[in-house]
């Protein structure tokens, strides 16, 4: 049974909200940024990942060094922001950061090695890619293997400019890449769910079964009661729509 408490109306609240309650009560500053800098970092990074807890897909993350000397305004955790203004502050970050770059993990890597060492390998690869290179890494809630000084933030989306500018990019991008996919598996309603647990989702999966980019390790996925074959030959030669589309795995 899912953690929930009641509201002050009595109403009953699920983990999620209450977890999204608290978010909102957090301040997103420069705090951990300034600490950084005034031990000699020149670079600073924040990292952070989207798409954990989908059910399609893959897994993207960000890494972002924002300039000292510009301040964007508005910067907080991508959960907590409506999809026109995360547009508006992507682009904003995209232009006036120092470096950005942004990884991705596909389902299939994901089945491999599970989610979670999927997203850390999403967040070292964004890292990795950075031009110029991090000098010190502010990290959402995770310790990634490279030599880069680091700092692992609980709820940092939410407590750091650079991790929510991160959660940002990293949430834009991928939201794009699944809509991409929307209208070659139309049945999922990704375009709405972005591949997260959704009832229609759910009982999308129950009536048609996983396509070949649903994450075949998740308990809803390998529940389904279609067998993916079926959908294989459904989508059979739709390949051309959008690249990458590859029924072997």
């Amino acid at each position: 049974m899912p953690a929930t408490t009641k509201s002050r109306s009595g109403k009953q609240l699920s983990a999620s909200a209450l977890k999204l309650r608290l978010l909102k009560r957090l301040r997103c500053t420069l705090k951990y940024e300034k600490i950084a800098w005034a031990s000699g970092a020149k670079l600073v990074a924040g990292v952070d990942e989207v798409g954990r807890g989908s059910l399609f897909g893959p897994v993207v993350a960000a890494a972002v060094v924002l300039d000292p000397c510009y301040r964007i305004r508005g910067l907080r955790d991508s959960k907590l922001l409506l999809a026109d203004r995360r547009e508006v502050l992507a682009e904003r970050i995209r232009e006036h950061a120092l470096a950005w770059a942004i990884a991705a993990v596909d389902a299939a890597r994901i089945d491999q090695i599970n989610i979670y060492h999927a997203s850390r390998l999403a967040m070292h690869e964004a890292v990795a890619q950075m031009t110029p290179a991090a000098d010190y890494l502010l990290v959402d809630a995770m310790r990634l293997d490279c030599e880069v000084p680091q700092q692992p933030i609980i709820h940092g989306d939410a407590l750091s400019a650079s991790i929510a500018a991160a959660s940002i990019l990293a949430k834009v991008h991928r939201d794009h890449m699944i809509t991409q996919w929307d209208p070659v598996f139309p049945a999922y309603g990704l375009r709405s769910n972005k591949g997260y647990s959704t009832p229609r989702h759910l009982a999308a999966l129950r009536e048609h079964g996983p396509s070949p980019l649903h994450r075949q390790s998740f308990a809803p996925v390998w529940n389904a009661p279609v067998p993916q074959e079926m959908l294989q030959l459904i989508f059979q030669g739709q390949e051309h729509l959008v690249p990458g589309l590859n029924f072997h795995r």
